[in-house]
């Protein structure tokens, strides 16, 4: 194995459990603890950890964002539970944005089933993610490849996002909190999402629930400024109030308890049901209009075989009397 494979994967891990120790990691990747040092040290160094005697953990205060791969495989069944959400939410023929988090590309990944959408975004993943999808009016923003994080950045992400206006944007974020409002790492990331923002009629912050009650470097916006919050878990009470204060819709998925697992609730407003669920009662209206059509036809053609039977017995009585007068003759 690699050593940035290795290194990888000790992230993988402090992203699970937040913190690592050497003797383990020596034991598990089959090394001495000196070459796990030396990764810690480089990791240290990164600024990615902090540390510790006989370990390390995780650097919550990181101003520098982790590789996307990690990030990727971070809260993976979250991420795809708020990628169904936020496609659910979008009409076909809509205009979005979607920030470069590996949150937005994991809601790319769903709105591949949706019809003639405009995606503009500065991140390389959602653009593989959506190179082959027939119908759809990609837009990549252009800017400098950043090492490590499939985004593009500079000057250029800022003009781009600046020149369209849209129906919705899709952007993540490091941290929320009631007071200190919606927070990433550093400032050039929250200045793109800034902009995003600005160019938006609905705004979807799309964050797993370890995001809540946390707080970055740079702040991005207030709670108010957003339309929607879409999250993978009910959030406290506590949470749904503020939100329902501040006017902003929270949507998540209904527990199973509830019987209605894999719909959304919102803090104060019913959204229209999605497009599959429309499509089923369509169908349902369709089947039930074309039974209640045979019906009438199988109706209409009993009412018919009715008289024509009607007719022949009349007729069959007419030859017979015929007959019976001829005999008599």
């Amino acid at each position: 194995m690699l050593a940035i494979e290795r290194r990888n994967q000790i992230l993988e891990q402090l992203q699970r459990e937040k913190r690592v120790v050497v003797s383990e990691l020596s034991a598990f990747f089959g090394v001495s603890e000196e070459t796990i040092r030396r990764d810690l040290e480089k990791l240290s160094e990164d600024g990615f950890v902090v540390k510790t005697y006989g370990g390390a953990v995780l650097n919550e205060d990181n101003v520098v964002d982790l590789p996307f791969v990690i990030r990727k495989n971070t809260n993976v069944t979250e991420k795809q539970s708020i990628g169904k959400l936020v496609a659910a939410m979008t009409q076909d023929g809509e205009h979005l944005m979607l920030d470069s988090s590996s949150t937005a590309a994991s809601a790319a990944r769903y709105l591949k089933t949706k019809n003639n959408l405009t995606i503009i975004t500065n991140s390389v993943e959602a653009l593989i993610e959506l190179s082959e999808v027939s119908g759809f009016n990609i837009i990549s923003t252009g800017g400098v490849l950043k090492e490590g994080t499939l985004s593009l950045t500079g000057a250029q992400v800022d003009r781009s996002f600046a020149s369209y206006n849209v129906d919705t944007a899709v952007f993540s974020c490091k941290g929320i909190d009631k007071a200190a409002g919606i927070t990433d790492s550093n400032e050039t990331n929250a200045h793109f999402k800034q902009t995003l923002l600005s160019a938006a009629r609905r705004k979807i912050l799309a964050i797993d629930h370890t995001k809540f009650d946390k707080t970055a470097l740079v702040r991005i916006c207030r709670l108010g400024e957003l339309t929607h919050v879409v999250t993978d878990q009910k959030p406290s009470d506590d949470w749904l109030a503020a939100l329902a204060e501040a006017g902003v819709a929270c949507v998540y998925p209904k527990d199973a308890a509830d019987g209605s697992a894999g719909r959304e609730r919102h803090a104060y407003a019913d959204h229209s049901i999605c497009k599959q669920q429309r499509r089923q009662r369509q169908e349902h209206e369709l089947l039930v209009y074309r039974g209640g059509a045979l019906q009438a036809r199988q109706a209409r053609f009993g009412d018919r075989r009715r008289h024509a039977t009607q007719s022949h017995a009349v007729l069959f009585r007419r030859r017979a009397s015929v007959r019976v007068c001829q005999k008599r003759i």
